[in-house]
């Protein structure tokens, strides 16, 4: 960072942020969005009890939906602040961006690292929302309550709680494929020929081990905390708007 500061100034750290900002706003919004979507249509369609019955699997095909429309919209962005990143002469912004790319590249050029980004990004999703909903239904067990029967507040606490645990469930098990990914962007990393042979390269050079550990600590620690920000954000703007997170109902509790 020094060393980006001393020869570049401190604005070239800011290089690159608006695409970052807004693909992820984009992709947020479509994740969050998809997987509340997902759900609802696969109760509608299952009925509430077979629904309840599988509702881990229903959360792992919503997360896993909703992730690869949103990466559809966020690769783009992500393709955009690569290139602004690598060649800060590049592009003036955001929207010159796109248009010089596509121009250069075709569309092809956008969507050059769609399936890196799915790699990562799809477990890890579907491990952030499994466990944060089997989280969040442990500690309304406990409580011996149910969503609608507590506070706003009390809900977002739970949301909270439940999403630093998903954060650091999502970090264990995305870590080997982020630390790959990280070191198969370097120049000659895993030596010649096609990406999985590389990929497989890399990890026998690491080591199993180390794949899965360096570094883990640190990424739980932001990824727990960034995930229990996104989740309570996230209730925070439905009770603002007026709506209500869908919550899995288990009809025997009618009865």
């Amino acid at each position: 960072m020094r060393q980006v500061v001393a020869e570049e100034g401190a604005m070239a750290l800011t290089t690159g942020l608006g695409a970052t900002a807004f693909g992820y706003f984009v992709q947020g919004w479509f994740k969050f969005g998809g997987v509340e979507f997902f759900k609802i249509k696969a109760v509608e369609s299952l009925g509430e009890e077979k629904a309840w019955n599988n509702k881990t699997g229903i959360y792992l095909g919503a997360a896993a939906a909703a992730e690869f429309i949103a990466d559809v919209f966020l690769c783009p962005l992500e393709a955009v602040r690569i290139r602004s990143v690598s060649d800060p002469e590049f592009c003036d912004g955001l929207a010159d961006g796109f248009v010089k790319m596509l121009k250069a590249d075709g569309i092809g050029g956008f969507y050059s690292g769609f399936l890196p980004i799915l790699a990562k990004q799809i477990p890890y999703t579907m491990a952030k929302f499994a466990v944060q909903g089997a989280a969040a239904d442990s500690i309304y067990a406990s409580m011996g309550k149910t969503p609608a029967e507590v506070s706003d507040g009390t809900n977002v606490g739970v949301s909270l709680g439940s999403g630093v645990i998903a954060g650091v469930a999502a970090a264990i098990i995305s870590h080997p494929a982020d630390t790959l990914l990280s070191k198969i962007n370097k120049k000659g990393a895993g030596g010649d020929g096609p990406m999985m042979t590389r990929l497989a390269n890399i990890a026998k050079e690491v080591g199993f081990v180390n794949l899965c550990t360096v570094g883990l600590l640190p990424r739980c620690v932001m990824i727990g905390t960034l995930t229990a920000g996104q989740f309570g954000i996230f209730d925070t703007v439905m009770n603002a708007l007026g709506a209500s997170k869908f919550h899995f109902h288990n009809p025997a509790d009618s009865h």
